[in-house]
């Protein structure tokens, strides 16, 4: 790998020359750029600049990310056109029925682009925009829209795969290196984790010397590692033939995040109620420390066995106390889960190492249901977004029908262009603003190109040599993710003038007007993004906190059958939302009123045991029933700003529950020993500081 070389500059410019990977994506794009510019040429296209453009939209420093963008973006091509093919000729002697129309369109793909963070989010955006780089251009000529369209359709096709055979064929990046390290990362990182926690003292404990960095590092990996995955199959290398045993291992590794802060916590709960650890709880930590750290098979083989003898001895201990009682057997509840999941972990990084060495062993992930995976999306926001894109597009359209300016369907088209491109971010308006101090920067070298450059141009070979200069440049600093904001609208804006303007018949008015227009579509992105759509981190990262009550709220009341199918993906959601929660804090400054972010795990747990308390109660159980009521109203309340602390009503209905159940005719049943674990976890994350009813005072075999 090579290395990044020393910045060289002023302090005011800053800068490192571009590595030779660098460089390499850059000469990819320039020849992707000029295949698709000469293929479009030769079959006698009306817009080549289009297929040109299109080829550095779609590229990327990770092949497989071209692949698995390109059918979805082909595919939205060929959706915007034929929906302008529809809409425009019904509605063009009706330019606000038209606008509407478009801008709705529009707003409709973008919404369901943003509850799609998938690469398949493209093919919603690309139908919507698509269809006004198609449909305002026509209006003047509606009886050629669709070949128009097809023009269209073809040039930006043309882009797409040539952009995608380059990328592919050419010295192609793999995604091996990335997932690979990323998957290695995130198992160590849960390992040392789990480390961390069976090698307590009990004053660690106590003060909860566990380092939160660990928790967010791993939330942070498996945050990354789903998006880099999504591409796998895509990939050029044997890589992505293990794209289920990854998900797999992403899932396993999800699912250890509440096993180990419930271990981690039971543990603090058995301290702060005994004193100290135990013997019996000693003896399964140390037998628990040799587990985790032994590395081949055999060791680990015997070292489980050890421990299941210490769980076993955990379980069994003969403690009088009721409340111990109850702890110690969450504790091996959860013990045993982390145990189970981690083994799985282990096996299925084997088997991708093992088959990626050319060494490939049965193995098969298991089913991932019909509820897969599912990222935390925001529908309110996804709304504002949609309507902010179909306001500028409303705005844009207004001032060129009363204005009768030529050059207004391209202000339209920027707006919605823009619009759609930025709106996943939490202040689109900011970086839209950026983008367009980019793009005016672009304007003289605009102006040179279009006036005095490519009228020289009389074939490819000239046409290459006029553009290499700037392309060439500009695309090494696309490669690189500090200067990709500034490099790309430079290419971007450059290219768009290009693909706006009739560069053989150079026209200074005519560009002028095609410059302005792009400006002024710009601007209506910003200015009405910045009116409806934009929220700061606190605002979002209450937003997220709300949609965690909310779903809480929902599993908690929902029926069982629901509530089981609500829990297959709650774990991993919840883990999405803590890696999103965590930078917007930072952000924010470190705090953000109404958000606990240290209890998000503590959320996470509640999560677990709710759906663990569903997974195993009957629905005829009218106390089980009541008493997740109650704890879906304190989430509901929650939402609403109400009731920080969770009713002193609720913790007694919680004692009572646990102490029906920790009769020796109730402990026998398997079922009774998974609503105990359940219940302490419940009690522990909604009472922390609840002290155990003294025996005289607490309820004795009460039913629930």
């Amino acid at each position: 790998m090579s290395t990044r070389p020393n910045p060289v500059g002023p302090a005011w410019l800053t800068w490192a020359p571009p590595t030779r990977a660098e460089w390499l994506f850059s000469l990819k794009c320039f020849a992707a750029a000029l295949l698709a510019f000469g293929v479009a040429n030769w079959i006698g296209l009306p817009r080549p600049f289009w297929a040109m453009m299109t080829s550095y939209i779609v590229a990327s420093p990770m092949t497989a990310a071209v692949r698995s963008k390109a059918v979805y973006r082909l595919t939205g091509t060929m959706i915007g056109s034929a929906a302008a093919v529809l809409i425009v000729p019904l509605f063009v002697n009706s330019p606000e029925l038209l606008t509407l129309a478009l801008s709705a369109w529009v707003a409709l793909c973008l919404f369901g682009s943003l509850l799609d963070r998938t690469p398949r989010g493209y093919l919603f955006m690309l139908a919507g925009y698509t269809a006004t780089l198609i449909g305002f251009p026509s209006v003047d000529t509606p009886l050629h829209i669709f070949d128009s369209a097809v023009a269209r359709v073809e040039e930006i096709g043309l882009g797409i795969v040539s952009a995608t055979l380059v990328h592919s064929l050419a010295w192609p990046s793999s995604l091996r290196p990335a997932v690979l390290g990323l998957l290695g990362k995130a198992v160590n990182d849960s390992q040392r984790w789990i480390a961390d926690l069976v090698d307590l003292t009990p004053d660690r404990v106590q003060h909860h010397a566990l380092a939160t960095s660990d928790r967010r590092t791993v939330a942070g990996d498996i945050a990354q590692l789903r998006v880099l995955s999504t591409h796998i199959p895509y990939d050029t290398s044997h890589l992505r033939w293990t794209a289920s045993a990854v998900h797999h291992v992403q899932d396993l590794v999800s699912s250890l995040t509440p096993d180990i802060s419930a271990v981690e916590d039971r543990l603090a709960a058995l301290v702060a109620h005994e004193g100290g650890l135990h013997e019996d709880v000693r003896a399964m930590l140390s037998a628990a420390g040799a587990w985790i750290q032994a590395e081949r098979a055999d060791a680990r083989s015997a070292a489980r066995q050890a421990l299941n003898d210490a769980l076993n001895g955990l379980h069994q201990a003969p403690v009088d106390d009721a409340w111990a009682r109850a702890l110690r057997i969450s504790l091996t509840a959860r013990m045993r889960d982390l145990v189970a999941r981690w083994e799985s972990c282990l096996a299925a990084r084997e088997a991708i190492d093992e088959g990626l060495a050319g060494r490939p062993r049965p193995y098969e992930a298991p089913a991932r249901g019909t509820l897969r995976f599912k990222s935390h999306v925001d529908p309110g926001i996804a709304l504002l977004s949609a309507g902010a894109a179909m306001a500028a597009i409303v705005l844009c359209c207004t001032f060129w029908v009363l204005s009768g300016w030529g050059s207004g369907a391209a202000a339209a088209m920027m707006a919605a262009i823009f619009c759609c491109l930025f709106a996943a971010l939490d202040d689109p308006a900011q970086a839209i603003q950026s983008f367009l101090t980019w793009t005016l920067l672009s304007t003289p070298i605009s102006v040179v190109y279009v006036l005095f450059l490519l009228p020289l141009v009389s074939d490819m070979w000239t046409l290459a040599i006029v553009c290499a200069p700037f392309l060439l440049i500009t695309g090494a600093f696309v490669a690189r993710p500090s200067t990709l904001g500034k490099a790309l609208p430079l290419v971007l804006g450059v290219l768009g003038i290009w693909s706006l303007h009739d560069t053989t018949s150079p026209d200074l008015v005519n560009l002028a007007n095609s410059m302005l227009g792009q400006i002024v579509g710009v601007i209506a992105a910003v200015w009405c993004t910045r009116m409806m759509r934009s929220v700061g981190a606190d605002r979002m990262a209450r937003r997220i906190q709300a949609s965690t009550w909310k779903e809480l709220d929902e599993l908690a009341r929902s029926p069982v059958k629901r509530a089981r199918q609500l829990g297959e993906v709650f774990t991993h959601r919840m883990l999405d939302r803590i890696a999103q929660l965590t930078p917007r804090v930072a952000q924010a400054g470190g705090t953000v009123a109404g958000v606990p972010t240290d209890e998000a795990l503590r959320d996470l747990r509640l999560g677990t045991d709710i759906v663990a308390l569903q997974q195993h109660r009957d629905e005829r159980d009218a106390g089980l029933q009541h008493l997740l009521d109650g704890i879906g109203r304190w989430f509901a309340g929650r939402r609403a700003g109400q009731h920080a602390q969770p009713d002193p009503a609720l913790g007694e209905a919680l004692d009572q529950a646990l102490a029906a159940r920790l009769t020796p005719e109730h402990m026998a049943s398997a079922e009774a020993l998974a609503h105990i674990s359940a219940l302490v976890g419940l009690r522990r994350n909604l009472f922390p500081q609840r002290p155990w009813p003294a025996p005289d005072a607490g309820p004795q075999g009460a039913s629930t």
